[in-house]
């Protein structure tokens, strides 16, 4: 019956609040002549009331009392009552000052006014609260309501237990705040309990928690990670709550309460990185990023906004994404001196037209394709693109005085088993060679990245299994065994700048990838996020490494080591230096078979570039048996 109740109108609250303030001024009369009503001057208490209902129409109409939902009142409503209420008895005590001046008698005995004002305050208040958590009694009645825990016991997680408790369509009741911070142990916030994190467990199994709610920003992803895996033990749903920015008006919605994702267990402490080299070094330049609209460049260039550069070229051959990022960049205002330049990397001429109007100082060069079973059905396209195209880019920025050519590259470059990763590992040649070459005449630094799986990008396994997920099933793993690191986009991306930033020329920056993830673990975990059980409600299916695939990525060549950086993420590959003019000659030729689709001898002669490139799962193994003969 209750839930059919709809907000009362504004003018029934409007004479509501008339009423609890003629009432009060009554109560006053009646405190001050101590309950006698022999005592009280009936004509003159009428004419008062008339004339503070009067006031207080002006007052309250002004000021708003009644704009809002009396069973959503807050703290804000308090303070507009108590101003309201301030002003009309002020202008009651304005009004005794004048009359008194004027030598006349006071309208109203300033002991009845004060009452009057802490009386009118104390009713609007209690009736508005008394409504509220009428409203909540009747949303707890419910006996279906779910039993929640809120981890973290800070103004996020008391403004999300109000959110809850307002909303009449949540059906959540919580029971419990946990937080580990010591001193809020045992305190209660809005007749709620606070304990520390090291009872959480006791807490879930006693209270029969159904659902946990994280509202602390800071928690570090490994404690985290530990109270979820808790949760899911014990069958417990676990839900997050946005960053403060992300809240509408500075509130915080019940709809914007969201199931925990897989990233957010996966991500790591931020990372600090040397802003004030970046921003001398890129401040007032003219910087080029290829492969702009893809998941990288898009955030090298977001990141790239806020060093004032004088101008950003976007450059990408994919119209409708590049599109949609310079309009993200116009809404958001991160930047206005940018200039989206449709364009192929592999066309060398209009690339020269790019680098002739614009003579980019730096160029990250983010284009290639990536996906390895794609690449490795249509090898002369990865070569064209991953190695033409960025041939053409380090020539052309040698050509037009680049100071910096930063590549992006990938840990499936080392010790290739794919087309996709060794014909990055021949474009990191090229770039290397060519920076130590005599052709390299103004010294252009050349510095590579590599880093592995970036979490949300672009035909990601995240996003796929997400899908898999909402479909019902089943998750796809290739090997039960098979391993891959992770990173979000904003850490490889500011790695990438903080390598550039360094870079000297001729290095290869590897990037500290963290702990290797098993893919059908993740995947486990996905399902249990989602609120079903593995292999019961989703079933995993084993699928087979797919062409060209490994088990697990490395990210040195076992010919190779490291020497560390300034950046504790951050190291150098030492690795087997090559002559640029053979180089030279070899990949013109590879471009040339490429061009020409001839996919067979293209493999053929990236494999004599790359002896280490050995085909796994794929119809290019029985080169590599060729090659081990003709060398026996």
């Amino acid at each position: 019956m209750f839930r059919r109740i709809n907000i009362v109108p504004r003018w029934l609250i409007f004479c509501l609040d008339l009423l609890c303030c003629a009432l009060s001024m009554g109560l006053a009369y009646f405190i001050k002549y101590d309950f006698s009503i022999n005592h009280i001057d009936i004509q003159e208490l009428s004419r008062n009331l008339l004339i503070f209902g009067l006031i207080n129409c002006i007052v309250f109409f002004n000021v708003k009392t009644y704009a809002g939902i009396v069973r959503y009142t807050s703290a804000q409503d308090s303070f507009r009552i108590l101003f309201a209420i301030s002003l009309s008895n002020g202008l009651f005590i304005l009004a005794n000052i004048v009359s008194l001046s004027l030598g006349k008698d006071v309208f109203i005995s300033n002991v009845v006014i004060v009452i009057t004002g802490l009386c009118s305050f104390v009713m609007l208040i209690t009736y508005r609260v008394l409504v509220k958590y009428f409203f909540v009694y009747i949303k707890n009645l419910r006996l279906d309501k779910k039993r929640v825990v809120i981890f973290g016991a800070g103004e996020t997680g008391i403004a999300t237990k109000r959110a809850l408790d307002t909303d009449p369509k949540i059906n959540m009741s919580v029971v419990a705040f946990v937080d580990n911070d010591p001193r809020k142990s045992s305190k209660v916030v809005d007749n709620v309990k606070i304990y520390h994190a090291d009872y959480l467990e006791r807490i879930l199994l006693e209270e029969k928690i159904d659902s946990l709610i994280f509202t602390a920003p800071g928690m570090k992803t490994e404690e985290k990670n530990k109270v979820v895996d808790l949760c899911l033990d014990n069958n417990v749903k676990v839900l997050n709550v946005p960053l403060v920015r992300t809240w509408v008006k500075g509130t915080v919605k019940t709809t914007q309460i969201k199931d925990v994702k897989i990233e957010d267990l996966l991500e790591r402490d931020p990372i600090i990185i040397g802003e004030s080299i970046l921003n001398e070094q890129l401040s007032g330049k003219r910087i080029l990023v290829t492969g702009a609209a893809g998941s990288i460049g898009s955030e090298i260039v977001r990141q790239l906004a806020k060093f004032n550069p004088q101008t950003i070229i976007l450059n990408d051959i994919a119209e409708t994404p590049l599109h949609e990022l310079q309009l993200e960049l116009q809404d958001n205002n991160l930047l206005n001196n940018f200039i989206a330049f449709i364009g192929d990397v592999r066309n060398k001429s209009r690339m020269e037209h790019l680098f002739e109007t614009f003579k980019p100082h730096y160029v990250y060069h983010a284009a290639a394709y990536k996906h390895v079973p794609m690449m490795e059905h249509n090898p002369s396209e990865a070569i064209c693109t991953n190695v033409g195209g960025t041939k053409n880019m380090a020539d052309l920025a040698v050509k037009h005085g680049a100071i910096k050519f930063v590549m992006v590259s990938t840990d499936k470059a080392v010790n290739p088993t794919n087309v996709m990763g060794a014909s990055k590992r021949i474009a990191e040649i090229y770039v290397q060679s060519l920076f130590c070459s005599s052709a390299n005449g103004e010294k252009t630094r050349f510095i590579t990245t590599r880093f592995g799986n970036v979490l949300g990008s672009n035909g990601s396994v995240i996003p796929r299994f997400r899908e898999q997920i909402q479909k019902g099933g089943p998750l796809t793993v290739t090997h039960p065994d098979i391993t891959r690191y992770f990173m979000t986009i904003p850490e490889a991306c500011r790695l990438v700048l903080e390598a550039g930033s360094m870079g000297k020329g001729g290095e290869i920056y590897i990037f500290d990838m963290g702990q290797s993830v098993k893919i059908v673990e993740l995947a486990k975990k996905m399902i249990r996020l989602s609120g079903f059980i593995p292999n019961q409600d989703i079933k995993i299916e084993f699928t087979g490494l797919r062409p060209g695939e490994k088990l697990y990525e490395e990210l040195l060549n076992d010919k190779e080591n490291t020497m560390p950086t300034h950046h504790e993420k951050i190291m150098i590959a030492k690795v087997i230096p090559y002559e640029f003019e053979s180089v030279s000659i070899h990949i013109e030729d590879l471009v040339t078979l490429a061009c020409n689709y001839q996919d067979k001898e293209v493999v053929r002669l990236m494999k004599k570039i790359v002896p280490e490139f050995k085909s796994n799962n794929s119809t290019y193994e029985e080169l590599d048996k060729e090659l081990e003969f003709a060398d026996a």
